[in-house]
């Protein structure tokens, strides 16, 4: 285990980037620029690029995301021995890429030209795109080239996607569990509750856009068990918790019951099949009601799985921004500076594609239901 000079120095560091970022009190100057050459110079105020827009959206979009991996890299590797859930956390970038992978090779698509290099910390081949078992074989994504899965011999494309998130959070909920307690007191909250949500997220959208009946979703949910009867919670309170908030005690109406302790953390999900997706009324009560989107007078209501994303990422990121100082020389400082990395680079290329689409910051702001 990492000792407390080599902590210290990752605490100091991880604040002296955050301080840095269009995070917190520095995203009003995110809102208010207006063309993709503004936001250029605001990200990299000592390297800009003097580009045609067709040409800059790319190469911003490149450098803002190599910049998030650069600076998540110097924080893990400033550990001797860099804890298994950082290097798991700095790997979501690989699971997207292979996602990516995965629905160009659907698509047909000759070349996959684009991912990102995580160097020492990768594992799959994408050079060796497209053929899958060279990119995959000996590694721990090697399932994908089961029958019912490998894509290239005709494999369920969703079951595949499914099947990848739940590697992913599974791996990282067994990492977070290695660390002693005080080490992930914060970190194994946040997780928890971005599990839950994620469920939330995945079975409102398999319902929706792909029309799966409630036991087509429930099997493609993921099934962790957090805690136990007769073992304690988590601790603390997430930030906007209590009266009136929406976070806090759940109406115990029929059906709409909080997950009990020893609940799988697809529970709110689960409960949430048996809510019609056209009724508002019908999803009162529920734990997660908060993240849905509003009633609007004169137009009816369907549940919107892209607005109930946008509000559970703004959720999750204000409970990182909360609780980055709240233990500073443990391992939860790193995750949640980890996190706010990855919040502020999906924001930031959201802003820049919005952009480049014409829109202005504010309405992507309003779009992601950022605060």
């Amino acid at each position: 285990m990492s000792g407390a000079g080599e902590r210290a120095y990752v605490y100091a560091k991880a604040c002296g980037i955050v301080g840095k970022s269009l995070l917190g009190r520095r995203m009003p100057a995110l809102a208010r620029v207006d063309r993709l050459a503004a936001l250029d110079r605001l990200i990299f105020p000592q390297g800009s690029r003097e580009l045609p827009e067709r040409e800059l959206l790319p190469d911003l979009e490149r450098r803002i995301t190599g910049r998030a991996v650069s600076q998540i890299l110097s924080i893990v590797s400033s550990f001797s021995r860099p804890p298994e859930l950082l290097l798991r956390l700095l790997r979501t970038w690989e699971y997207a890429d292979l996602k990516a992978s995965l629905n160009a090779l659907v698509s047909g698509e000759p070349s996959f030209p684009r991912w990102t290099n995580l160097g020492a910390f990768g594992t799959v081949r994408f050079t060796a795109y497209p053929d899958l078992e060279a990119m995959v074989k000996g590694t721990e994504f090697e399932f994908l080239l089961d029958r019912e899965l490998n894509l290239e011999r005709g494999g369920d494309a969703i079951k595949a996607q499914t099947e990848l998130d739940k590697q992913f959070y599974a791996s990282l909920w067994r990492a977070l569990k290695k660390l002693p307690k005080k080490d992930r007191t914060v970190s194994e909250r946040i997780l928890g509750e971005e599990i839950s949500l994620r469920n939330c997220i995945w079975a409102l959208r398999l319902r929706t856009y792909y029309g799966m009946t409630v036991d087509e979703v429930s099997e493609r949910l993921m099934d962790i068990y957090p805690f136990r009867a007769g073992k304690p919670k988590v601790p603390g309170k997430a930030p906007g918790y209590g009266k009136g908030s929406g976070h806090g005690k759940v109406r115990r109406t029929a059906g709409r019951r909080a997950p009990a302790a020893d609940d799988s953390l697809a529970a709110d999900a689960r409960i949430s099949l048996g809510f019609a997706l056209d009724s508002r009324p019908a999803w009162t009560g529920w734990r997660r009601e908060q993240f849905l989107n509003p009633e609007l007078p004169g137009r009816p209501w369907t549940a919107d799985p892209r607005y109930f994303q946008n509000s559970v990422g703004e959720y999750l990121y204000k409970l990182a921004l909360h609780s980055f100082r709240r233990r500073p020389f443990s391992i939860d400082t790193a995750f949640c500076f980890i996190r706010l990395k990855q919040y502020e680079e999906d924001l930031l290329t959201s802003v820049a594609e919005g952009l480049g689409l014409g829109m202005s910051s504010q309405d992507v702001f309003a779009l992601l239901e950022v605060t």
